[in-house]
């Protein structure tokens, strides 16, 4: 049966905090103060003097520049995200700023990223939760401060990972949230993209693959010729509906999910 509203309280006293957001992800956002303007867009209602919320703008942003939006951490166990976010405007976003906006979230679920966990506080997962009055209340923040602020993304990175955990933790986790039972899928090795199949962008997406190969793997796909449960489309590449299962999905937007076993 799926859990009900007392099963999921009784799944967040079992949570652990076992890292810090402060010490890990604040102090990093602090230091990158000298090229991106710091917006707090809100905080959790759980502990907002602990999990406040952060999105980081390029200083000089100029409305006739395209805008390159990165987030990380919607899935908070999900570390290379959050860090491959960081590292990029602290490495090499400067590289680009005389054609590109960036703005940047790079943790936005901050309590799952102490506890290492995919679900927020009430067990929703945030990637399956961006839209309108979500419940939610990562997503809600998010989406609002990218409507306040008038982004308007040309292209968005979401950076994830899958980590074994997944099948011994989470997706076990999931079956009993839900009371149903998941196809079992391999664990990838390597790096992938998840695209949005309404927008599939295959050139750019090829682009990258041939991009990252020069520095780590490709993630092959298993024997049946998926990656975690999905056709690939091209070496490296698949698609999800992104705008049925809600994930953050932009109508104007070249979407692309891309999920790193490590920094490039």
């Amino acid at each position: 049966m799926p859990w009900t509203q007392d099963d999921k309280a009784a799944w967040f006293k079992e949570q652990k905090i076992k890292r810090s957001y402060k010490n890990d992800v604040v102090s990093k956002i602090n230091t990158l103060q000298a090229n991106f303007d710091l917006i707090q867009y809100g905080a959790l209602s759980l502990n907002p003097d602990l999990y406040p919320l952060y999105l980081l703008k390029s200083k000089k942003f100029d409305p006739k520049k395209k805008t390159v939006l990165i987030t990380g951490g919607v899935h908070g166990y999900e570390t290379s995200g959050v860090h491959g976010a960081l590292g990029f405007l602290e490495k090499e976003a400067s590289k680009y700023f005389d054609k590109f906006n960036f703005a940047c979230a790079p943790c936005i679920s901050p309590w799952a990223y102490e506890s290492i966990n995919r679900w927020n506080p009430k067990a929703i997962d945030p990637n399956r939760s961006f839209y309108k009055d979500s419940p939610a209340e990562e997503c809600r923040l998010f989406l609002n401060v990218i409507s306040v602020h008038a982004l308007n993304p040309f292209v968005h990175f979401d950076m994830h990972e899958t980590t074994d955990t997944d099948n011994t933790v989470f997706r076990p986790a999931l079956e009993k949230r839900d009371g149903v039972t998941h196809e079992f899928s391999e664990i990838p090795d390597g790096f992938y993209l998840v695209g949005d199949s309404e927008n599939p962008q295959s050139e750019f997406q090829k682009a990258i693959i041939d991009a990252v190969k020069r520095v780590t793997h490709i993630a092959p796909a298993d024997k049946n010729g998926k990656i975690i449960g999905t056709p690939i489309e091209q070496e490296g590449v698949i698609n999800y509906q992104l705008k049925k299962l809600f994930f953050m999905r932009w109508h104007f937007s070249s979407r692309i999910y891309d999920n790193y076993g490590g920094l490039p």
